[in-house]
Parts: structure tokens; sequence; C-alpha cells
């Protein structure tokens, strides 16, 4: 296992004491090139985006793209920079807990991302068998990987209230989560729900919506942008394109 010793320990002290308004800051690279642009523009750590590395291979979100995939592509972005790197594994990919953390491990990624939804049926999973996972994903990594738990309710429940999202999260960190992430929460609801759950909130900082710094003050101590970036990178690339063309 090659993750950075001490790498996860960093990346979980960047979540604590952080005041309103300054929330960690995770851009998300897609390939090792943008993971080299966004650590020289100073952050401290990098989320990678299932979304958008998948896209760069050429596959559909949602586990489209074959894990031994993704696992080479975090690899070739942990490999291109010196900050920590959390990666996006969706839902798993249907492996074993031990065989995804020694994956991950093996790949330099010192955090994750997991999400409680099947992306094939587009349902939540239950929460206990979520838990379980989760519990069994901590007991496989230690202290090694900075476990991010997906809360799904927003995207696909029909109770899309702070208290859903509370008792999922409330579950999740007591199978050792580290942050809760209820992706496409009103921002209004992120400090209810970090109340709640007593753990950081993750929050998705969208193109029209709410700048990293005022979800901070909404209560996120921790800001991604999910496939956001690449699209805004695919933009700037079809223009020029445009341009060539003409």
């Amino acid at each position: 296992m090659s993750a950075p010793a001490g790498g996860a320990a960093a990346l979980r002290a960047l979540h604590t004491g952080r005041a309103a308004g300054d929330p960690l800051v995770l851009p998300g690279p897609w390939d090792a090139a943008s993971a080299r642009v966004f650590a020289d523009a100073g952050f401290a750590a990098l989320a990678t985006p299932s979304e958008g590395v998948s896209a760069a291979l050429g596959y559909a979100d949602g586990q489209g793209t074959p894990p031994d995939e993704m696992f080479a592509a975090i690899r070739r972005i942990t490999r291109a920079v010196d900050v920590p790197v959390t990666a996006d594994v969706e839902a798993g990919y249907g492996l074993p807990a031990a065989e995804l953390v020694e994956r991950l491990l093996e790949a330099g990624a010192v955090g994750c991302n997991l999400e409680d939804s099947d992306p094939a049926a587009g349902t939540l999973r239950d929460p206990g068998a979520q838990a379980d996972f989760l519990a069994e994903v901590r007991a496989a990594a230690g202290d090694a990987l900075v476990l991010n738990a997906r809360v799904d309710t927003y995207l696909r429940g029909t109770d899309r209230t702070p208290a859903a999202a509370i008792a999922r999260g409330v579950r999740y960190a007591a199978a050792g989560a580290d942050v809760v992430y209820p992706i496409l929460a009103p921002p209004a609801q992120l400090a209810a729900i970090a109340e709640g759950v007593g753990l950081p909130v993750n929050a998705l900082c969208r193109a029209g919506g709410p700048a990293p710094r005022e979800l901070g003050v909404f209560g996120a101590a921790r800001v991604t942008f999910g496939g956001g970036l690449h699209h805004q990178a695919t933009d700037t690339l079809r223009a020029v394109a445009a341009g060539l063309a003409t």
C-alpha cells in the first residue's frame, strides 16, 4: 500500500477548526495536468470527481468506468502532486470493503467519497446496510483514509428534509465517517445538518450558486465541485475549438 504516510492525518486536520466563511476548498482534478494546475495554485488538497474522471476516460458517470481504469487515473493524479488527494469512488464498484481500501491506498489516495445510492437503479440504499459497509471500510482502513459519506436523500429520496439527511448521517458517523456530504442540500440547511450529525459537512459548489466562502458561512466545512470544473474547462476548450474552425 503506497498512500503517503501521514497524508490522511494532514487531510483530516484541514477539516477542523474552520472559521465560518473559510471552508476547506477541494478542487476536482480529472487528470494529472489539471491536478498540477490546482496544486500549483496553492490548494492544500484535492478531491477527484467521478464525473470528470469518467468523462476524461470516455465513460459515463454512475460507475460506468471500469474500476481498473478509475484507480489507474487516481494513481496518475496522486503521483502528479505533493498534496493530499481524496478520491470519489462512487458506490464502491461492488468491491468488498477490504479490497476497495487496498486499491485506494495503492492508488495513493488518503480519503474517499462513498455515496449511499445505487447508480444503476437510481435508488437509495438501506441506511443500515450502508452504515455496515462504511464500518467495514473504516475497519479495513484504520486511520489511513478520510471517509466522506455522501447522503443522497436530496438527490434520490422522497423526504428532502434536514431530518432525513441527519438520520442517515448519524448512522454513518457512528460507522466511522469523518465527513458527511448531503449532496444538493439547500445551503440554508447545512448548519442544521452539521449540528444534527456532529461531523463536518461537505457542500457542493455549483455554477450560479453560492461561492465556496458563502457555503462556509451557511455551515459547510468543506466544499467540492463534482464535475463542474471539468464542465467549465470543456466549455472553454469548445470555444477555442470553435475559434479555430472559423
